[in-house]
């Protein structure tokens, strides 16, 4: 050995990182000017026979990461640019990983030939166990997201979407890529966006970290195409190195809200002719009562309709309420409710309207049943002949009760039917 190469090897002993001078001998092949036992021991171990330097450098590196190895130390002669590299060797204790800085260590005097490359070495196995456990990791937090049922949303700090998983895509119609940096107000429908800006700062601020979004009747998230959709949220925050974000677990309730919908419009609804039933009638009229002091109220029922039951059966009877229904509501106005109290009895509040105004209109009604001024197709062989009468009366100074309105209609109706039917008695 050399004087400089006992030199060298002296300097590279006193450092505790892997340490190596590579460079090349007389026949241009790369050899290992001198080299530290943390070089040997990131390796594999001293080669047996090597006792002195220069060696050669295949003989100190396994041959499954030589080809790399030797790319990266010939870029660095080529290129005098330092390099780095990151290799991995299989050990009898395990794989080791190890960030390999290559440098171009000293040139000829008045030439740019580099003679020699410094490769230290540094150990990153923990740095890297970590790492791959963190991929582990993510890669099973990303698997669960992109598999839930619910669409997951997630926001920084100024509202802006970072997270966006295969539900999402699908309840709002934008591919992840399309999103990811965008407003959340992209998704929210314009009218909400304000209420929704706020109602997060508000929670932001709160000590609460998750909550369900049910303050509001119904929640409303925006499709691309623009249109509403129904659903339900239940949101939390983290705080990410002083920056709170948010995350939203969507739910689409679109079918649930039709159902509920359907419920409440069955509740509401009479089934055989799809006027508002008692209840629902009631209910409206009273709220008219709050707006209107001019309120009159007719009732009327179908002249002799068992004869109609016994002479054409139940399917025509029904078929002749059904026909009352639809005439009733042609001549209802906007503003009028027209209803079935049951049986073959009917009812309609109209607002804004007198005694005479609404006799009037009970009786226009009352002469289109009479010579079947309408038009329908009916199912038997001939139209169905038959008359109405009605009794109307209309609200009292002070009268809050819709109950007594109804019953002086009613009373109405008993004095038209002893009259001989047919007839509006007011």
């Amino acid at each position: 050995m050399t004087e400089w190469s006992s030199r060298i090897q002296e300097f590279v002993d006193g450092i505790a990182a892997s340490v190596a001078v590579i460079g090349h001998d007389e026949a241009d092949v790369l050899i290992v000017s001198a080299c530290n036992e943390h070089f040997f021991e990131m390796t594999g171990g001293r080669p047996a026979g090597v006792h002195s330097f220069p060696v050669p450098f295949d003989t100190t590196i396994p041959s499954y990461a030589r080809r790399e190895f030797r790319e990266k130390i010939q870029e660095c002669f080529n290129s005098g640019v330092a390099q780095e590299l990151e290799q991995a060797y299989d050990l009898r204790d395990g794989t080791h990983w190890w960030r390999l800085s290559l440098k171009p260590l000293r040139l000829k005097d008045g030439d740019s030939a580099i003679l020699d490359i410094l490769i230290t070495g540094l150990d990153i196995t923990a740095r890297m166990e970590l790492t791959h456990q963190l991929e582990i990791s993510t890669s099973r937090f990303r698997s669960v997201v992109d598999a839930a049922y619910d669409a997951i949303v997630t926001v920084d700090q100024e509202h802006n979407i970072t997270l966006f998983n295969r539900a999402a895509e699908y309840l709002f119609g934008y591919s992840q890529s399309e999103v990811i940096g965008l407003p959340l107000s992209r998704l929210i429908p314009e009218r909400y966006r304000q209420g929704h800006s706020e109602y997060l700062h508000q929670f932001a601020r709160s000590p609460v970290n998750s909550r369900q979004m049910n303050e509001r009747n119904r929640i409303y998230g925006q499709h691309r195409d623009g249109s509403l959709l129904p659903v339900e949220i239940a949101i939390s925050k983290i705080n990410v190195d002083g920056v709170i974000e948010f995350t939203g677990i969507i739910r689409d309730i679109a079918d649930r809200i039709r159902l509920m919908d359907l419920l409440q419009k069955q509740a509401a609804t009479d089934e055989l002719t799809g006027l508002p039933n008692r209840r629902s009638f009631t209910d409206t009229t009273e709220n008219m009562f709050r707006s209107s002091d001019h309120i009159s109220i007719f009732i009327l029922d179908i002249d002799h309709f068992k004869t109609i039951n016994d002479t054409y059966g139940h399917e025509a009877g029904d078929e002749v309420l059904q026909v009352l229904a639809e005439v009733g509501k042609i001549y209802s106005r906007q503003m009028d409710i027209f209803a079935r109290l049951g049986g073959d009895e009917f009812v309609a509040a109209l607002p804004d309207t007198d005694l005479v105004q609404a006799c009037s209109i009970a009786e226009k009604l009352r002469a289109a049943f009479e010579h079947q001024n309408f038009i329908h197709t009916w199912r038997t062989d001939q139209s169905i002949p038959f008359t109405v009468s009605v009794g109307v009366a209309t609200r009292a100074p002070g009268e809050d009760e819709v109950g007594t309105i109804l019953k002086r209609a009613d009373q109405a109706l008993y004095k038209a039917k002893e009259a001989g039917r047919n007839r509006v008695e007011c």
